[in-house]
């Protein structure tokens, strides 16, 4: 769970009510005892109320403005997705505004990178670092600026209720995760933001092939692959499909391993369960893809994904539990390449003249 408040007494849908009137009618005074209002309700209200309330709390997310709370009100949405409410409902208007957030505190950067000294840090993302000299800085509208600053400050609390949707719904990752990825790993980069738990979140993989060859044993499968958080879980599972499916040799991962890993149901807090690794992941060129990395990493060769394994170079282990617990993954085996479609797959590596085929 994402979310944790403690219950007090409520009246969820009377109180959203009473928030969207005040918001049509654009009353300030309003608007801000609903809210809070609103925000102790959402806390002890039933499932059912939070069901219904979900979507209608995220459609008033355009019409709150951006320097006021908007991130409390899309938590508040996020934790009625959390409790049952269609993610898909709630999706847009949530990824829209923290793709917003993702763009302005780029700007930020820009604008604080363009008036500084070429030796000039960027700031700490804490709100304590705005002020009249920062806005100034800024330049332009006073009001603009804030924005930004903002928007620097706190674009990580906005995870939260983005990983209540895009964890709960394939559709929701396919339709959006692409278009906010670009800015998440662009903002990520400049060192100043965590903000790997999103952009694992929209580098997500659903439904998409595979191709897997097995350097030992000169063989080529093709695996479909989707909801994988990390290469640690996607490791697990290619041994699974692969070592456990009698297609290669080995020692195939324990049944709890593959569980943690593809279990629908969420997994409920830490285990102590442990995966051992059965291979070496590499790129067709040869370079290596570690396991704290992710399944996009894999490099896409002629419209595939093209994965090679290995015999480890030595041996490791990890905790099973998967990265993003409401997320199971999936690995199947679609089917097993012939002997000319592999040798073909291996011309495309750096591996061609160092494998050995059975006839």
């Amino acid at each position: 769970m994402i979310f944790k408040w403690k219950r007090k007494a409520s009246g969820l849908t009377a109180t959203v009510s009473e928030l969207e009137e005040a918001v049509a009618a654009c009353d300030g005074g309003r608007t801000e005892r609903a809210f809070t209002a609103m925000v102790k309700a959402v806390q002890s209200a039933p499932n059912t109320e939070r069901v219904l309330a979900g979507p209608r709390l995220a459609a008033l997310l355009p019409d709150f403005p951006p320097t006021g709370p908007r991130r409390m009100l899309a938590m508040a949405a996020g934790f009625c997705v959390e409790r049952g409410a269609d993610p898909a409902d709630c999706a847009v208007p949530i990824l829209s505004s923290i793709h917003q957030e993702l763009m302005d505190a780029l700007e930020f950067a820009r604008r604080w990178t363009f008036t500084g000294a070429a030796e000039d840090e960027l700031p700490e993302p804490n709100e304590e670092i705005i002020n009249d000299a920062l806005l100034a800085r800024l330049g332009g509208d006073v009001h603009d600026a804030l924005r930004l600053a903002l928007a620097w400050c706190s674009v990580e609390g906005w995870q939260p209720p983005a990983l209540a949707v895009l964890c709960r719904s394939a559709e929701v990752r396919r339709r959006h995760a692409s278009a906010i990825l670009p800015a998440c790993r662009d903002l990520a980069a400049l060192d100043r933001h965590d903000l790997k738990c999103l952009a694992y979140a929209l580098a997500v993989l659903d439904d998409e092939p595979l191709v897997v060859l097995h350097k030992p044993t000169g063989t080529g499968f093709e695996v479909r692959i989707g909801g994988i958080g990390d290469n640690f879980q996607l490791h697990t599972l290619l041994a699974h499909v692969l070592i456990g499916g009698g297609q290669v040799p080995g020692t195939a991962p324990s049944a709890e391993s593959v569980r943690l890993a593809t279990d629908p149901e969420p997994a409920q807090g830490r285990t102590q369960a442990a995966a051992t690794g059965a291979f070496e992941l590499l790129a067709p060129d040869g370079e290596r893809i570690w396991n704290e990395g992710l399944p996009d990493d894999i490099p896409v060769v002629e419209g595939r994904r093209l994965l090679v394994l290995d015999e480890p170079t030595y041996q490791r282990s990890w905790n099973a539990d998967r990265f993003f617990p409401h997320l199971p993954g999936t690995a199947e085996l679609s089917r097993v390449l012939t002997a000319d479609e592999t040798r073909s797959w291996f011309a495309r590596t750096s591996f061609a003249g160092g494998i050995n085929q059975p006839s």
